[in-house]
């Protein structure tokens, strides 16, 4: 994807969210589980992409150099829950629509500009949006090109971020094949002669698998599944 292309989806995607969420708050209330999120009520979920839209807001608005000076902001009652998440998804697109991509912000990553909070927000919400999606039962297919970049992304920024030092040692290459945009990408290249499995399947199911989002069975697997889940399992960022 494009730099221009990221606003639309966070655009989408934060509409998407809201929609699914308020539609599952009146079907099953504010106590039910999140299947993606271990632990998260449906409220929680709400909570924090809200809180998340807060802080990037932040950084982005005031071209930050450091989060030492942020805010959190206090936990809303249910039932302000929605709105306020609302405005953090208008208040974020607002910024990010009104800055420039190559401008200086502090991030967490080796990339410090606004294209980096870009990318990271839209795909931010592109998976959270599933979540919500999960609760309600109702999961739309996430398309070619935002899968296959969401997964880029994994591979490029969280692995390396989980795992600074490199592949732990006894890591075994993973392959990921995205068959709708018919290309390979590869968990661990070169840490072992050979991958350890191959999996098949759509970008939009192998960008959720490596975020935990469905099980390695919604794909295609040829080689030692459980070996694979094994190495997806360690990338983990806290």
């Amino acid at each position: 994807m494009e730099l221009d292309d990221y606003l639309p989806v966070l655009q989408k995607a934060n509409a998407r969210f809201a929609d699914v969420a308020a539609e599952a708050v009146l079907a099953r209330g504010w106590e039910t589980p999140v299947p993606g999120c271990p632990g998260w009520t449906l409220a929680d979920l709400v909570w924090h992409l809200a809180e998340v839209q807060h802080f990037w807001t932040w950084v982005v608005r005031t071209r930050a150099s450091d989060p030492g000076a942020y805010a959190e902001p206090v936990r809303r009652p249910d039932d302000e829950l929605l709105g306020f998440g609302l405005a953090q998804s208008a208040e974020l697109e607002t910024v990010l629509d009104g800055a420039d991509p190559a401008e200086r912000v502090w991030t967490w990553a080796p990339r410090q500009d606004v294209g980096f909070v870009l990318r990271r927000q839209a795909m931010e919400a592109v998976v959270h949006t599933v979540d919500a999606e999960q609760v309600l039962g109702d999961v739309r297919p996430v398309p070619t090109g935002v899968g296959l970049d969401g997964l880029d992304e994994w591979l490029e920024v969280m692995v390396p971020g989980a795992l600074p030092e490199g592949p732990p040692e006894g890591a075994h290459p993973v392959v990921l094949h995205a068959v709708d945009a018919g290309v390979d990408r590869v968990l661990f290249p070169g840490s072992r002669p050979a991958p350890i499995a191959r999996l098949t399947g759509t970008a939009g199911d192998l960008l959720l698998a490596v975020w935990r989002r469905v099980p390695l069975e919604v794909l295609t697997v040829d080689g030692d599944g459980f070996q694979a889940a094994a190495m997806i399992d360690l990338v983990r960022l806290e």
